[in-house]
């Protein structure tokens, strides 16, 4: 009788799918503890199959790792950020290994390829490649983080 009373909230929701070829994991299968103590914020990783990274959603590039290439952050349009941080301690490489076809401030779309990376020379250096998608902590946005079992979608982010 009284709806026009009711306070419709709106939720907004925004899934990630693996942006890497692989087996997506748990992060506390990363051998690093920042990502696998969900230190640094929920997520999930991904073994990798082949080396390229793609854009999970449609957003822009906040930041890209200029020198060592091995980390992104990816941010749709309302402001929701992503890091996608390629192997453990990778940054050791300075870059040799990785190619990165995005730059800092570039809009992306869902599918685009964003860098690529040699599996074999992470390898031979004695690192571990498998790969963390993280929904880094303190974003006042986001409301909850759901993992999904769904065939593609890994996370779904509520804000």
């Amino acid at each position: 009788m009284f709806g026009w009373k009711k306070k419709k909230i709106e939720v907004n929701t925004l899934d990630i799918i693996s942006p890497i070829p692989g087996e997506v994991v748990n992060l506390e299968q990363v051998p690093d503890e920042a990502f696998s103590t969900k230190a640094m914020g929920e997520g999930f990783a991904v073994r990798p199959v082949k080396g390229e990274v793609r854009a999970p959603f449609s957003g822009e590039i906040s930041h890209i790792m200029n020198k060592s290439k091995h980390a992104l952050l990816l941010e749709n349009e309302a402001g929701i950020q992503v890091l996608i941080h390629v192997g453990v301690d990778t940054v050791s490489l300075k870059g040799e290994g990785f190619t990165s076809h995005v730059i800092t401030g570039q809009r992306v779309e869902q599918g685009q390829l964003l860098l690529e990376f040699d599996i074999a020379k992470i390898k031979e250096a004695g690192l571990s490649d498998i790969t963390s998608v993280i929904v880094p902590h303190g974003q006042e946005k986001v409301q909850r983080i759901e993992s999904l079992q769904e065939a593609e979608a890994a996370l779904r982010i509520y804000y």
